[in-house]
């Protein structure tokens, strides 16, 4: 798996500080307040354990299985796989996701949410932002690296469900991206 990785950008070391500041910041945002972590799965549930065991608040947890993607291009049609959502109303939602491409996950996530939920406030916060124009104007409140526009890998983030378990996030070669393809 490692010599499908053109480069890495950022060491598993380099990953966890981060994660050490932006779980102190959303500690002080959060203080006293009755907090949801809403995490978007797969791809964020390595970066959710890690950040979430960095912050000590007492804090709710649900996970949503939304997809947007297939190969290494977001389809533009969001799925969500639950029908319900959990009860946050009166709570602060701190939406967990692995990556902010095209915006269209997390802008439909956030619409899902004020229209059902009563939350008294959403957020989210990234593992990793794409520097692409989005198709959408969203922004995250919590941004771990920014990145180029480049299909990366590992730390929980996949292609075709490989990749996920490695140790840093690293830029997939296009020969892997060929042999690996649906």
């Amino acid at each position: 798996m490692v010599s499908d990785i053109a480069r890495v950008l950022y060491h598993e070391s380099t990953i966890l500080s981060r994660l050490d500041e932006m779980a102190h910041r959303i500690t002080e945002d959060y203080a006293s307040k009755e907090v949801t972590v809403v995490s978007i799965l797969n791809g964020s549930i390595i970066f959710m354990a890690d950040l979430l065991r960095r912050i000590p608040l007492p804090l709710q947890l649900d996970s949503w299985s939304v997809s947007s993607y297939h190969g290494t291009k977001s389809r533009g049609q969001i799925h969500f796989r639950q029908s319900q959502i959990a009860d946050v109303r009166g709570r602060h939602v701190l939406l967990l996701d692995d990556i902010l491409d095209s915006g269209l996950t997390l802008q439909a996530i956030k619409e899902k949410l004020v229209a059902e939920s009563g939350a008294a406030s959403i957020k989210s916060c990234v593992l990793l932002r794409k520097n692409v124009q989005r198709g959408v104007e969203v922004e995250a409140d919590y941004v771990g690296f920014d990145i180029p526009n480049e299909f990366v890998v590992g730390y929980g983030l996949d292609y075709n469900e490989r990749y996920r378990n490695l140790p840093f996030i690293g830029v997939l070669k296009e020969d892997a991206i060929r042999r690996h393809a649906v």
